[in-house]
Parts: C-alpha cells; sequence; structure tokens
C-alpha cells in the first residue's frame, strides 16, 4: 500500500521486541476528500482538519511519543475514497516509524491489523471521521478490547443527516457530533477537548 507522498509506510503489524505502547494516537479516515471544501469534505473541515493537523503535530514532538497509526478507507469503486483516488489519499504523510492500515469497514479492528498494533491495555487517542459511523463503531470495539478511549472534541466531524423517516428534513452535522459524544462518553469513552492537547500525550 501506498500513501499520500507515494511512500511505503510501515507494515500494519507492531515490531517484534518492541515494547507495547502505553499511548496510541489514531487518525481515522484523515483523508483528502473528508477535509476537502465542503460539500465534498465535511461542513466543519476548516476547523476540525487545523485541530488535527495540531494534535498529530503535538504527539510527533513529545518527549514519549505515542505509536500513530493512519486509518485510510477504502471506498468502493466510483466513490471518492476509492483506493487510489484522490479522495482516498491521507492527509497527513506517515513519518518513518508510523503505521498505515487500510479498512473497508466502520470498524477500523474488523478485518485489520489494528489489534497487533493497539494492545487491549493501551490509552487511545482518537481523532477523525465520520463521526456517526468510524468513530463511534472504532470506539465502541476499543473499549469492548478493554482500551481506555479519548475522543478529542473538535477533531472529530461528519455530515448533515438526512432523516429519512422524519420527511427528509436535515439534522446538522455539528448536532450529530454531538449526539455521538453523549452516546460514547456514557458507554465510557473519556471526552477531551482542545485546549487539553498541552498534557494530551505527556506521562502522568
Amino acid at each position: 500500500m501506498t500513501v499520500a507522498n507515494g511512500t511505503h509506510p510501515a507494515e500494519a503489524q507492531a515490531p517484534e521486541h518492541a515494547d507495547d505502547p502505553k499511548r496510541v494516537l489514531i487518525l481515522l479516515d484523515v483523508q483528502v476528500g473528508m477535509l476537502a471544501d465542503p460539500p465534498e469534505g465535511v461542513p466543519s473541515a476548516s476547523t476540525v482538519g487545523p485541530n488535527i493537523a495540531a494534535i498529530l503535530a503535538h504527539a510527533r514532538a513529545a518527549a514519549h511519543p505515542p505509536r500513530i497509526v493512519h486509518v485510510r478507507n477504502c471506498g468502493d469503486a466510483g466513490e471518492p475514497d476509492e483506493a487510489g483516488a484522490p479522495g482516498w489519499q491521507l492527509v497527513h504523510a506517515p513519518l518513518p516509524g508510523e503505521f498505515v492500515v487500510d479498512k473497508r469497514k466502520n470498524n477500523a479492528f474488523a478485518g485489520t491489523d489494528l489489534g497487533a498494533l493497539v494492545p487491549p491495555t493501551a490509552e487511545i487517542v482518537m481523532v477523525g471521521m465520520q463521526s456517526d459511523f468510524c468513530i463511534r463503531a472504532t470506539c465502541s470495539a476499543a473499549l469492548a478490547r478493554g482500551n481506555e478511549v479519548l475522543l478529542v472534541r473538535g477533531a472529530h466531524a461528519t455530515y448533515d443527516r438526512v432523516e429519512v423517516l422524519d420527511h427528509g428534513t436535515i439534522t446538522p452535522a455539528s448536532v450529530v457530533e454531538q449526539e455521538i459524544e453523549g452516546e460514547l462518553e456514557e458507554a465510557g469513552v473519556v471526552l477531551l477537548e482542545m485546549k487539553d492537547l498541552p498534557g494530551m500525550f505527556t506521562d502522568s
């Protein structure tokens, strides 16, 4: 598999003899199509994109960096994120030592090697798209594995929702995102704010 700059990422397998990471940053579907200008991209792309970039930069600069995993969705033929399409490319090219995992399901652990990179004892910081699909499914799966999951408010996003059973009315993406935050917090996910960034990747 290739990344945005055409280089080959690290294998999606934990290095042999490496200590299990205490913390993992998962960038979920942070792809060109998702963060393009709306309507192709999510409505909050102009704020969510920079927030994710700031979190990634902070993680990379940490004294003890987390394991960083870029999860990339591979859509069906003709979809904006079809493998190899412009919208499929990662926004942030992985650095040496970072990992890329390609997925086809909402749950990034399903049918991938993500579980080999994220031990059940690791704390996960989760950012990306889409709140009501891949974020919800992957956070839920991580909780079921025993991981502590931290979701950063303002660093995940989705699209407006068409309410088919309510005459096609539109629920704004911001409302959907808040609904998912409430649902996941009740399930056990810890919500962080961007103001928490300075201590997000420090050892306590």
